[in-house]
């Protein structure tokens, strides 16, 4: 070409930015000018051209404004010429060429990475030159990126396969060509996909393979073979060397990426997007083509995905799914409004991804009727938009302008260090430059331009979505679909209180998936986004939200369909609440939820919250259910769903109360419903044991047997995690009186073999749990005596060895299941017992001493250990049994089992007066109602300032205090009254 001519085209470059940086500038031209020192041909070139102001211009518009482009020229001057004196279309086809020379299926995997470093280098210069010179237009510029892009990945490709056609892996059809009819599908998604490609992006890439293409000869199978091919292309691309690297590689938008390979096989993939397929991926497969590997493979792959992609039907529920993905923009943190310093053009409000939300979106509701509204492309899909009437020329000249000014602004964002990144500089100084970079020199003028192209965008996005302007929905945005973990929907779950955001995250991506049995039709997927961000905010609403998320993941799993389940969350948004709460506050009631899902249809059944039947009417209920059991084994499962089911019942009404309120208080109104289920448990459990124990025994002539319960079993205030204090005594005319069975048995090894099984029953773990914990620490001769006693011994013993603590125990004492005239014996014996006259002082010295011991075995404990800090339940126990053991034998009606009815009855005794019975019946009331919730919450942790604020919200408001700090000081407060009036009624002696 004459000189002339080449002179001609350079001085067609005269739409060129000014530099912005001077330091830049400085650095750039002086490693130039030492270039052309060392370099003849560069100096050739300066001297015939480098006093031509276009060629100045661009030289000071590169070494001006980006480093890497200086970076790029530098280490390829000659390059550089070429572009300058040959033209960037004539360059770009001798640049193919050349690497079809260098390039063959047959180089190492070292050279093929090699040649394409050094050729994306090139690239990068030549698009921008091009671009930064207004020589060729957007489509053009990321056309360029995205084909060598697609050539880079096929010749990895063709690398890889040919490698395994050589070492006998693969069996190629034609091993020249490696890609060609191999099976082996690469498709390009995004930006790449699309042709929009952009200076520094990422390429998103799904690899598939068919298994009936694809002849596998190696040893291990073709799924590994294809997956350390995928893993071989990925470190051909991104991998950083002495050279750079080509593209960085996102393998994330294949199917379910987080339980799939990362090279799939066809026909898993047909499976998945015929069963799974989510809106999301609908949208992004509207960009999908084949790029490398099997173009015909691949293309008939594209054809079979049309029906999933393009519905016939009008699909208004993809754009509450595409409009989750797009709202991970406006979440927070300077996102949510237009802002220039800082702002993101691509995925802040106004930006890049509401131009492209803006033409999906009506893709997919219009594309499977409309095939013209079906290209990848942006812009030509808004004028496909315009011509088939769904928007006007004015909206769409406004988007296709606002579109190629913010992928142009991106672009030189991106080309000044080589960084993936869409936020503006979020210094000034740092911005006007970047306006300087983009042809503004009047920094005014560029932020009037960015700032009027952002809002122009905005307010035509706005109005395609005027419906999801909801004023009163959650100020945070909580999204889970597309491929990446969204920084802002992580930061929306932390601020929610969850600690660990990215586990969060992961397993609701895996809920999104259909990966549980209840989250694998479309409908029930649906029906789970619309719930997503409230099921989040009520499980923060809790004490421990990462622990009561975790419960309710372990409850999705078990669920054997999700529709139903998740209609009904959406129709009673109150049962979600209460599920969410049963998550965060009560760890057991989740348990027994998630073993048995179906407790929720009890849950909205009009009758749930009602108070639980009388004893008659369970003993009714638990006996028709054990009657179906076939075997010992099923009357232990029997019992213990039935048990566990109305311990959820009564579990689910404490918390229900806290809100709702009651007289006595949540957990005290309680207890008396959960000892009639433990009552009639051991009831009905005590004489199938016996029945089985007869079976070789026989049975002791003139025997009876009963059960007396001690501890908050005998008082009547059990809670759902209390255990079972129990004593076993026996009737029989001798202990030595012998079993009239097959193998007959002393009376007294009978009745003790019968203590240990009923004990068994109770306390084995089957798979519906257990019963009770069961503790014999109470009976005489605690853990060296016999599990069974007589009567008389019974009786004898604490007349005459037993401990001044173990009549305090035997205050709680009554008998609750056996035969009923030893039941009648039992209590008769324990209202003689109490009955006794007492030693007052020496009571009251070996009451002092307890407590003393107690003390200071606890002393290290803080005031939130309820029970045994100075003040506690321990001390208003005391005093209670303290005052029943000394007035007993005048005043046997003082000897209730029950706390509070003891202190009531002690008061019409006039033992206690009115503002001392005051004070413990309403301590007591207290101390259990609070004690309660919190084993509920937190099994065996006390209570400290640090716990979450919901948790301490639920406490205060579970015994009626304003706040938190005026529960606290309420502690304080009941514990110097006891201590108080421990001090009046017992240390007075």
């Amino acid at each position: 070409m004459p000189d002339t001519e080449k002179l001609k085209l350079i001085q067609e470059f005269m739409s060129l930015p000014n530099p912005g940086n001077e330091e830049y500038l400085k650095v750039g031209m002086d490693n130039w000018s030492d270039k052309i020192k060392t370099n003849s041909s560069i100096e050739e070139f300066a001297r015939k051209y480098g006093e031509i102001k276009a060629v100045q211009s661009l030289l000071a518009a590169i070494f001006g404004n980006s480093p890497y482009l200086s970076h790029c020229l530098l280490s390829d001057p000659q390059f550089f010429i070429e572009i300058l004196t040959d033209g960037p279309d004539d360059t770009l086809d001798r640049f193919y060429n050349k690497l079809e020379e260098t390039l063959s299926p047959t180089s190492s995997m070292e050279q093929v990475m090699s040649i394409l470093r050094g050729a994306k280098k090139q690239i990068a210069l030549l698009t921008a030159i091009t671009d930064i010179s207004s020589v060729w237009p957007l489509e053009k510029i990321t056309r360029t990126l995205a084909d060598f892009a697609s050539y880079a990945v096929e010749a990895c490709f063709s690398q890889q396969l040919r490698s395994a056609h050589d070492k006998g892996d693969l069996l190629l059809p034609h091993p020249e060509t490696p890609c060609l009819g191999s099976g082996l599908i690469v498709l390009g998604m995004g930006k790449l996909g699309a042709w929009e490609l952009n200076y520094s992006s990422d390429i998103d890439l799904i690899v598939l393979f068919d298994s009936d293409l694809l002849n596998y000869t190696g040893r291990k199978s073709l799924g590994d073979c294809m997956v350390r091919m995928t893993r071989n292309l990925i470190k051909m691309m991104q991998e950083r060397t002495a050279d750079g690297y080509v593209f960085r590689t996102d393998l994330r938008l294949r199917p379910d990426p987080g339980a799939t390979p990362i090279a799939l096989s066809l026909a898993a993939a047909h499976t998945y997007y015929e069963s799974q397929g989510q809106n999301w991926e609908r949208a992004a497969m509207i960009k999908a083509r084949p790029i490398a590997g099997d173009i015909h493979a691949g293309e008939e792959f594209i054809e079979f995905l049309k029906p999933f992609v393009w519905r016939k039907f009008l699909d208004f529920a993809a754009i509450a799914d595409i409009q989750a993905i797009k709202s991970q923009i406006h979440a927070h943190k300077g996102f949510a409004d237009i802002s220039l310093d800082g702002h993101n053009i691509k995925i802040g409000r106004g930006g890049i991804r509401e131009i492209e939300f803006f033409c999906q979106t009506q893709q997919l509701i219009e594309g499977g009727r409309n095939p013209a509204l079906r290209s990848p492309s942006t812009m030509v899909t808004l004028q496909d938009l315009t011509d088939a009437g769904k928007t006007t020329d004015t909206v769409k000249e406004d988007l296709q302008n606002a579109y190629v000014f913010l992928r142009t602004l991106e672009h030189r964002l991106q080309m000044i260090h080589d960084e993936q990144t869409q936020l503006l500089p979020a210094d000034t100084k740092s911005l006007n430059k970047l306006g300087v970079f983009m042809g503004y020199d009047n920094p005014d003028e560029f932020r009037d331009m960015l700032k009027t192209t952002l809002q122009t965008v905005k307010t035509h996005y706005d109005n395609l979505f005027k419906f999801e302007e909801e004023t009163d929905g959650p100020s945070l945005r909580l999204v889970f679909t597309g491929s990446d973990d969204d920084p802002e929907t992580l930061a929306s779950l932390n601020s929610l209180g969850y600690e660990e955001p990215q586990r969060v995250n992961q397993l609701i991506r895996e809920w999104h998936h259909g990966r549980y049995r209840c989250t694998r039709t479309v409908r029930a997927q649906q029906l789970l986004t619309k719930l997503v961000p409230t099921i989040l905010e009520d499980l923060a609403d809790n004490a421990n939200p990462d622990a009561a998320f975790l419960r309710f993941d372990s409850f999705l799993k078990k669920l054997p369909s999700g529709v139903q389940l998740f209609s009904l969350f959406s129709a009673h948004p109150s049962l979600l609440k209460l599920v969410a709460k049963i998550m965060g506050m009560a760890p057991d009631l989740a348990d027994r939820l998630a073993h048995n899902p179906l407790l929720l249809d009890g849950v909205i059944s009009s009758d749930f919250m009602d108070p639980i039947p009388d004893k008659y009417e369970l003993q009714q209920d638990l006996e028709l259910m054990l009657s179906t059991a076939r075997d010992f084994q099923d009357i232990l499962d029997f019992s213990r769903r039935w048990l566990n089911d109305l311990k959820f019942r009564v579990g689910v009404q404490i918390l229900h109360n806290i809100e709702h309120g009651s007289n006595l208080g949540a957990t005290v109104a309680a207890g008396a419903a959960l000892t009639r289920l433990a009552e009639v448990v051991l009831s009905s459990l005590l004489p199938r044991v016996e029945q089985e124990l007869e079976l070789k025994h026989g049975t002791v002539p003139n025997g009876s047997f009963a059960v007396i319960a001690a501890g908050k079993l005998g008082s009547r205030e059990m809670t759902p995690r209390s255990d079972a204090d129990l004593i076993f005594v026996f009737d029989a005319p001798s202990e030595t009186t012998m079993t009239d069975g097959k193998k007959p048995i002393p009376a007294g090894l009978f009745y003790t073999r019968l203590s240990q099984r009923l004990i068994n029953s109770l306390s084995a773990l089957t798979g519906e749990g257990a019963l009770y914990e069961v503790d014999m620490r109470l009976r005489p001769h605690g853990k060296s005596g016999p599990l069974a006693l007589s009567l008389e011994g019974f009786e004898k013993y604490y007349r005459q060895d037993a401990w001044t603590w173990e009549h305090l125990a035997l205050t709680r004492a009554r008998a609750v299941a056996g035969d009923w005239e030893c039941i009648e014996k039992a209590d008769a014996a324990l209202l003689r017992i109490l009955s006794l006259p007492r030693d007052r002082a020496q009571i009251s010295r070996d009451v002092q001493s307890m407590q003393n011991r107690l003390h200071k075995e606890h002393s290290s404990k803080p005031v939130w250990a309820l029970k045994h800090h100075p003040g506690g339940i321990m001390d208003l126990e005391f005093i209670c049994q303290f005052l029943k053991l000394v007035h007993g034998h005048n005043h046997p009606e003082v000897l209730s089992p029950n706390t509070i009815e003891s202190i009531e009855a002690l008061n019409k005794a006039n033992i206690l007066n009115q503002e001392d019975t005051q004070t413990l019946s309403d301590t007591m009331k207290f101390y259990l109602n609070l004690q309660g919730l919190i084993r509920l919450s937190l099994k065996d942790r006390i209570v400290t300032d640090a716990i979450p604020s919901p948790l301490k919200t639920a406490l205060a408001a579970a015994v009626n205090c304003h706040d938190f700090k005026d529960l606290c000081d309420t502690v304080v407060k009941k514990q110097t009254l006891i201590t108080a009036l421990f001090s009046k009624v017992i240390k007075s002696e």
